[in-house]
């Protein structure tokens, strides 16, 4: 046989491989087994000065980034330790489905991190059937008078304050979230959930990007009549300011999105996006978390943002574009994942629990310079599609 000639080891022999980058991995994983003694069925919440974790108090957004590490990592090791500690937090998420009260927009990333993927990885029909509930649970958020997914719900009956502020509210992270719309089109063949994802990611592009390829991290509604009102923040430091996490976000989701439809519009948006976030990133190793800081502000990274950027920018330089193309994005990934290795690795620092250091949660309420268990996900996701892997649950 002709290798050369062999189309199959053309594109093998292409794949970018980068030993840094692979040790790095090969830590991770050893990182979540040594832990896993100590997490227990605990979820992660956010990290404390030393490094430790404080966890989820019940049903949380965040819940199933570590699910999602323990996913990774029994696919990429087989692993029957993984594995298990993933099943065992099985009740969480059902819970969930349970009590309407606990969901929101977050579903996509707590069910596609846990139950699609136990789905894809064992054939579990259990799994199978939380996922396509919490898909059902997602879809009934649309609000078809504005084209969104409402983000988040007001509780309770007589907090007007937050009930303003919830009703008639999209943000980007939704964008991650989609996929599990994609995926439920994709097992069941129901129009619905992929009609829904379009929809959302077209308000989006057409509302939380603006002009010039920056982002707002909220957009406003009129919760009667889907009037746009204006674009808004919640997690940035301004409203006309671009928040970088919010940017990571919908650069990944417009390329997930992409990835699910070959719709040329979602690999345009994501272009944009990219670009733009490659000129506000600039010279410097890890984002900071907010492009638009006034120089009175401490400029704290965030190192969430660039993981989530970065795992973004590999799945765009793998999708049907031009070649030269593919290797600028895969080079300002690499440039991204180099200075998290650089500034933010904790994979050699002996006590510590978590992956990254100086994660910027929500700065304006105080949460920085932490570790985040999403911030420790997308930088495995990251690594994996670095080095070839292109099988997620996404």
């Amino acid at each position: 046989m002709n290798r050369i000639a062999d189309s199959y080891f053309e594109k093998e022999s292409e794949v970018h491989t980068d030993e840094a980058h692979q040790a790095t991995l090969t830590r991770c994983v050893e990182r979540l087994r040594q832990q896993m003694p100590a997490v227990g069925l605990r979820n992660p919440k956010i990290g404390n000065a030393h490094n430790r974790w404080i966890y989820c108090n019940g049903a949380d957004w965040v819940m199933g980034f570590q699910t999602g590490q323990l996913w990774l990592a029994y696919q990429l090791t087989g692993s029957s330790a993984f594995k298990n500690a993933a099943q065992a937090r099985r009740p969480e998420f059902e819970q969930i489905l349970r009590d309407r009260r606990l969901r929101d927009h977050d579903l996509g990333f707590q069910f596609s991190l846990s139950s699609v993927a136990e789905w894809l990885l064992t054939g579990d029909d259990r799994a199978r059937a939380m996922g396509i509930s919490a898909a059902d649970a997602l879809l009934a958020r649309f609000r078809p008078e504005g084209g969104y997914i409402q983000a988040w719900s007001a509780q309770g009956t007589h907090d007007r304050e937050k009930a303003a502020f919830a009703n008639g509210r999209m943000i980007a992270d939704t964008m991650q979230n989609l996929a599990l719309l994609y995926w439920a089109h994709r097992e069941t063949a129901i129009e619905d959930y992929r009609d829904v994802a379009q929809i959302h990611a077209a308000t989006a592009a057409s509302c939380l990007v603006r002009d010039d390829d920056t982002s707002f991290h909220t957009f406003l509604f009129d919760p009667s009549t889907g009037e746009p009102l204006r674009g808004e923040t919640h997690q940035g430091y301004a409203d006309a300011s671009c928040w970088s996490r919010g940017q990571a976000w919908l650069m990944h989701g417009f390329a997930q999105c992409y990835a699910a439809t070959r719709d040329p519009a979602h690999l345009d948006v994501a272009r944009r996006l990219s670009a733009k976030a490659e000129a506000l990133v600039g010279s410097t190793a890890v984002p900071v978390w907010d492009f638009n800081l006034p120089d009175t502000e401490t400029p704290y990274i965030d190192s969430s943002a660039g993981a989530v950027m970065a795992a973004g920018l590999y799945l765009l330089a793998d999708q049907d574009i031009p070649a030269e193309e593919a290797l600028r994005w895969r080079a300002f990934a690499d440039r991204l994942i180099d200075g998290l290795l650089s500034t933010c690795d904790l994979t050699k620092t002996e006590g510590a629990q978590g992956l990254l250091a100086h994660g910027a949660a929500h700065v304006p309420a105080g949460r920085c310079d932490t570790m985040l268990p999403y911030g420790d996900y997308y930088f495995m996701e990251a690594l994996m599609r670095s080095v070839g892997h292109t099988q997620f649950f996404w």
